[in-house]
């Protein structure tokens, strides 16, 4: 009988690589009273069912699109998910309280990290969205100035259209936190002017599925340093892990 319930909040995640990782690193470590599930919620309201099917939910991880939506469901956030507004990772107490933290920006903070060079003291933050709110945490954290870039006009913003050669040659850290290009829409990519990308450009896509997306790939025939957020899941994973098994300092 399983003791320990996992999983993952989300919409169309039958891709998601949560699952796979945790069912294997339960079998790795032998937890047969732990099991790793998608909760596949077509609206956020949605998580009060999965809450009241599954008594003995220990932890689950949150991704596109109740990053933020997710919130007014929790009875606290940590430190660090207050400053980002955005959680992903939720611990579930002895007393049945939920917290929420983010893992996001821990992961991406040292997946990016080892590459950022002198000249990449600014960057564009592609998407506004729960996933944006966490790589502008880690920016901050490194010391690099940053803007988005939405569809929309915002105040402190570009639009994809007002993206010109010059922008582009300042800007020489590229992140997409937008879900275009995700497996299966692989022709999918932000509409930025790929031919301005150098050499002197490092872009980060925060998709994993393909490996190489449509971004990533126009930016490699420029001559850019790529990324993909493989290595981010899994530092972010491994992060969520410890909050559950409450190996991990108190933020």
């Amino acid at each position: 009988m399983i003791k320990k319930q996992y999983g993952l909040i989300g919409k169309d995640i039958a891709y998601s690589f949560s699952k796979n990782y945790f069912t294997d690193k339960f079998k790795q470590l032998h937890l047969t009273d732990s099991d790793y599930s998608n909760f596949d919620l077509a609206k956020i309201s949605e998580f009060n069912d999965v809450l009241e099917r599954f008594d003995n939910l220990k932890g689950l991880n949150v991704t596109i699109p109740y990053k933020q939506a997710i919130i007014p469901y929790l009875d606290s956030l940590s430190k660090k998910a207050i400053a980002i507004g955005a959680v992903n990772t939720i611990r579930i107490t002895k007393k049945n309280k939920l917290k929420g933290y983010n893992t996001d920006w821990y992961g991406f903070y040292h997946s990016l990290k080892p590459l950022v060079k002198k000249h990449h003291t600014q960057a564009l933050i592609l998407g506004t969205g729960g996933a944006s709110k966490a790589i502008e945490y880690a920016l901050s954290k490194l010391g690099l100035s940053y803007k988005f870039v939405s569809r929309t006009k915002q105040d402190n913003e570009f639009t994809y259209e007002e993206l010109t050669s010059e922008i582009i040659k300042q800007y020489t850290l590229i992140i997409n936190t937008t879900p275009l290009g995700t497996y299966p829409n692989v022709a999918e990519k932000p509409a930025i002017p790929y031919h301005d990308l150098t050499a002197e450009h490092l872009v980060y896509d925060l998709i994993y599925n393909p490996e190489k997306t449509t971004f990533l790939h126009l930016a490699e025939q420029q001559g850019a340093t790529i990324k993909n957020g493989h290595e981010m899941l899994v530092l972010q994973a491994e992060k969520a892990y410890k909050i559950w098994s409450k190996r991990f300092q108190q933020d």
